[in-house]
């Protein structure tokens, strides 16, 4: 399993490898936060359930970001251990359920690396393989 930083002229272009789409989809939240801050330096709290769908998997992603995103922004809470329990395909596209380990922004202890804008549809990939995921996505910062 594998975060990436790939070159991109002016936004964050993540890449992510993993065995499973699981654990494909709990690296992208991983990286976001990776992005934002010191993940080290975040301790694991507190825990916050997360759940959403996406009519595909392009915007089950997208969704999934933005939602971590609204977390930071609406509410200080910073992740840093990220598990994806459950991708789903139900009847109108697909379902996932997270739990994110994490606590409330502290500027005196949590690093500000990059504000992040928006997780984007550009440049975007998901790819299964047997035994092999990889996905791309970028981040507006």
């Amino acid at each position: 399993m594998s975060i990436r930083f790939l070159d991109h002229p002016a936004d964050v272009y993540v890449e992510v490898t993993a065995e499973t789409l699981r654990e494909a989809f709990s690296l992208c939240g991983k990286a976001l936060y990776r992005v934002m801050t010191d993940i080290g330096r975040v301790k694991p709290l507190e825990k916050v359930d997360v759940e959403v769908n996406g009519f595909d998997l392009h915007s089950l992603l997208y969704n999934w970001l933005e939602e971590l995103l609204y977390l930071f922004d609406a509410k200080g809470f910073l992740g840093s251990e990220v598990t994806v329990e459950e991708i789903a395909k139900v009847d109108d596209g697909f379902r996932l359920k997270a739990a994110v380990l994490g606590e409330k922004y502290d500027p005196k202890r949590h690093t500000s690396m990059r504000a992040v804008k928006a997780a984007t549809y550009h440049l975007m990939e998901i790819r299964e393989g047997p035994g092999l995921c990889v996905i791309r996505f970028v981040l507006d910062i």
